[in-house]
C-alpha cells in the first residue's frame, strides 16, 4: 500500500478557552499540500480562534499542532522559525501608515528572514507583482483602496515563502466591489500549489474554489467534505439551518 504523503498541516486534539467560556472543543483538522479548506460556520463558533492557535497567536489549553511534522505547539519550540512557515492575513490588513507598499512587504524579509535590504527589495517586488500590484510599490496604504491593501498584506505573507497561509475573514471589511480582486488572488495562489486554510462567509466562492468545507459551530467540526457535499447535500441539521440562514 502506497503510504500517504505527511500532511502540511495537522491539528490533533485542539481545546481552547477563554475564562471560564470553552471556544474549542477538540478539534482534529488534516490539511493536505495544495489543499485549500474553507471553514464555514457562524459568529462565535471558533473558527478565527482556530486559525490563531495555528501559528500561536493564541496559545492552545491542550493539543497538538503539527507544519509537515514538526509540532508547533510544546515547549522549546522556535516560534519566530515555525510563523515563517504559516502565513496569515487578517480581516484588517495591518500596514503601516509610513511606509510605502514595497517596504510594508520588505520589513518581515529583512527583520525576520535578515535579508540584505537589495534582496528583499526584489523578492518584495516579486511577491507585489504576483498580487497585481508590481506598480503601486511606491504608493502608501493611504493611497491604495482596501482592496489594493489587503493585496500588499497577502504579498507580505507570500514574500517568506510559507509552507501554508491562514486566511482569517480577508474580505469582510471590504467594500462589495473590491471583494472580487481579492478572491482573484487568492486563486491564483492556491493555483501556484500554495497549501490555505480560508476562513470566510464568500460561499460562492468557496463552492467554486475550495477543495474541502468544514462546518464549525459551537468549538467543534460538525461536518466536512467537497464544497457539493456540504452546500447540495448537508447530512447534519446545524449545518443545512445555517446555510439556509445565510443563503436566504
Amino acid at each position: 500500500m502506497t503510504k500517504r504523503a505527511q500532511p502540511t498541516l495537522e491539528v490533533r486534539a485542539l481545546h481552547k478557552s477563554f475564562g471560564t467560556d470553552p471556544v474549542l472543543k477538540g478539534i482534529d483538522l488534516i490539511v493536505q499540500r495544495s489543499e485549500m479548506v474553507f471553514v464555514l460556520g457562524p459568529s462565535g463558533s471558533g473558527k478565527s480562534t482556530m486559525l490563531r492557535c495555528c501559528n500561536r497567536l493564541e496559545e492552545p489549553d491542550s493539543g497538538e499542532i503539527f507544519v509537515e511534522g514538526d509540532r508547533l505547539t510544546g515547549p522549546g519550540v522556535n516560534l519566530n522559525a515555525m510563523r515563517q512557515r504559516i502565513g496569515m492575513v487578517f480581516q484588517s490588513f495591518n500596514l503601516y501608515p509610513h511606509l510605502t507598499a514595497l517596504g510594508n512587504v520588505t520589513l518581515a524579509l529583512r527583520r525576520v528572514q535578515k535579508m540584505p535590504r537589495a534582496a528583499a527589495a526584489d523578492a518584495a517586488l516579486e511577491a507585489l507583482t504576483q498580487v497585481g500590484l508590481g506598480d503601486r510599490a511606491g504608493h502608501y496604504p493611504a493611497q491604495l483602496s482596501g482592496g489594493q491593501q489587503q493585496r500588499v498584506a497577502i504579498a507580505r505573507a507570500l514574500a517568506l515563502r510559507p509552507t501554508v497561509m491562514l486566511f482569517d475573514e480577508p474580505t469582510s471589511a471590504l467594500d462589495p466591489e473590491l471583494v472580487g480582486d481579492v478572491l482573484d488572488v487568492m486563486r491564483e495562489v492556491k493555483a501556484q500549489g500554495m497549501t490555505m486554510v480560508v476562513v470566510s462567509h464568500e460561499m460562492s466562492f468557496a463552492r467554486e474554489a475550495a477543495d474541502r468545507v468544514i462546518f464549525m459551530d459551537q468549538g467543534r467540526i460538525v461536518e466536512q467534505g467537497p464544497p457539493a457535499q456540504i452546500f447540495d447535500a448537508p447530512r447534519e441539521d446545524r449545518t443545512r439551518a445555517f446555510l439556509s440562514r445565510v443563503s436566504g
